[in-house]
Formats: C-alpha cells, structure tokens, sequence
C-alpha cells in the first residue's frame, strides 16, 4: 500500500550537517503522522522526530534545537535537518509513517534505513 524511499544519509564531521528525505508512494487516502526513528550498534530504536498532519512536532531531548523535522503534503516527503552533528548521532536513521488506507484503516510503514555517520 505504501513505499518509503530514504535518502541522504552518509559521512560527516563532528559539528556538520546532513539533510534526509523521505518520499511515500503508492495508494493511501491520506498520511497521519511521520517520523524519523535512529538505531546505534547496541541500542534499542529511539524516537528522533515526529511531525503530524497539521505541522506539530515533537523531538528527542537530544536532538532539540539541532535536528528540524519538515514535511510536504503535495509531494508527500518528510525531511530531517540535521545540524551540529555529534558522533553519538551515528546510527541507522529510519522513516516511520501512518498511513490511512482507502479502506479506512490505519497502518505503519518503515522505511528500509539509512546510514548516518559522524566522525570525531
């Protein structure tokens, strides 16, 4: 019902910055909340950022004032800004989103993952 393709990530220097993107596709009646989730080496998948349909957002504590979440409804993509990049943000950033079907049901969706690297 619906794909999740994400981009961005890569390799950066402590205090850089990266932009990531993700594009749903496929058959939906409309797209609820998004968000960005993270998993290091060892640790369980944490919440990074989340933004709802109306453009209200939410942020991990560590990342408050660093990263910013946007989304565009017309394309259907949600972004994460990622400033001030710190090498405890190297981690396996995944896109999560709920969609509602034109049967009127609520799923989620996650994204395949993408590779953020920040070197000290």
């Amino acid at each position: 019902q619906v794909q999740l393709v994400e981009s961005g990530g890569g390799l950066v220097q402590a205090g850089g910055s990266l932009r990531l993107s993700c594009a749903a596709s496929g058959r939906f009646l409309r797209l609820n909340v998004m968000g960005w989730y993270r998993q290091a080496p060892g640790k369980q998948r944490e919440l990074v950022a989340t933004i709802t349909s109306s453009s209200s957002t939410d942020y991990a504590a560590s990342v408050t004032g660093r990263f910013t979440i946007y989304r565009d409804n017309a394309k259907k993509t949600v972004d994460l800004q990622m400033n001030s990049l710190k090498p405890d943000d190297t981690a396996v950033y995944y896109c999560k989103v709920v969609a509602t079907t034109y049967g009127f049901v609520n799923n989620t969706y996650w994204g395949q993952g993408t590779q953020v690297t920040v070197s000290s």
